[in-house]
């Protein structure tokens, strides 16, 4: 938060944080949708720019915009804009071209893993067994989820290029995890999520040049115009800003094992708007999901081993 804002209660970050999964599962759907009439880099250039122009018009409404801690940090900002933005979608975008939808999901899921490695090794975040046992559990969730719980989906998995790009993916949030820990120490969440949006914006824009398409951007549909809205807004202006505010005030581990509801989001909401079936395999990860979660925050609150 900037300027003299009263900072949220622990309990109100924990519930509030809720809503980044729920924004990043909406996400799914919509860019399935857009990627479909504008090209991938054209559609994440296009995204982040205009995010990345309202949060720095909102820092500066607010009176939040400080030159100072930009320019103190600057270098760990632009580490955010290079991982968590240019080179995450790079990775999932052109990864997704050459891998299954089970695969990706699966390798992206170890992102709160690496990210609580990261943590506890380099940044100094406490393990205790709560910790542990609530990523193992967040974990069979999520895989009992994208598997709808077959041991033949599982047998079946063979890994190719697309694979180890998505763990070129796991590898860039898990730094921009990391190096945001650091960063939002100095830099409110609010002014660290503008600058670091619009400067990995300004890395597509130049990637998304190379790859041609945006001819096609005045041609997209209104329901492309409306879901290039909500991922604007939602899944980019408020998670992101809400995901930084939640890694300087609950860690960079317990605010990555969120990530692991992002699946969970994404199946109930294709099922209410695409008409997806939802099986039992889902909601039994789902239980596993929350359960991990809950170990991971509220109850590992309430004690130390």
């Amino acid at each position: 938060m900037t300027g003299t804002s009263k900072p949220l209660s622990l309990n109100t970050v924990y519930l509030v944080m809720l809503l980044v999964p729920l924004f990043w599962g909406g996400a799914f759907g919509a860019t399935k949708h857009v990627v479909t009439e504008i090209p991938p880099l054209a559609a994440a250039a296009c995204r982040f720019f205009l995010a990345g122009v309202i949060m720095t018009a909102w820092v500066a409404l607010r009176g939040g915009w400080d030159w100072s801690p930009v320019r103190r940090r600057w270098p760990g900002l632009l580490i955010l804009a290079a991982t968590g933005v240019f080179l995450y979608n790079i990775f999932f975008t052109v990864g997704m071209k050459y891998t299954t939808a089970i695969n990706a999901a699966l390798v992206i899921s170890v992102n709160p893993v690496t990210t609580a490695l990261v943590a506890a090794t380099l940044l100094g975040e406490a393990w205790n067994w709560r910790l542990v046992a609530g990523f193992i559990l967040s974990f069979l969730g999520v895989v009992a989820t994208i598997t709808k719980g077959s041991l033949a989906v599982l047998a079946a998995l063979s890994f190719s290029y697309g694979d180890l790009l998505m763990v070129g993916g796991v590898v860039s949030w898990t730094v921009y995890t990391s190096v945001a820990k650091l960063v939002v120490k100095d830099v409110p969440p609010l002014l660290a999520t503008s600058v670091s949006t619009l400067a990995g914006s300004v890395m597509l824009l130049a990637a998304s040049l190379i790859e041609g398409g945006w001819a096609r951007l005045p041609a997209a549909s209104a329901q492309t115009a409306l879901e290039m809205a909500y991922l604007i807004i939602f899944p980019t202006v408020l998670a992101f800003f809400l995901f930084n505010t939640g890694i300087k005030r609950i860690g960079a581990s317990r605010a990555s094992a969120y990530i692991n509801l992002t699946p969970i989001n994404a199946i109930w909401i294709a099922a209410l708007f695409y008409g997806e079936q939802v099986t039992f395999a889902h909601m039994s990860g789902a239980v596993l999901i929350i359960s991990g979660l809950l170990l991971i925050t509220v109850f590992n609150q309430r004690g130390r081993p």
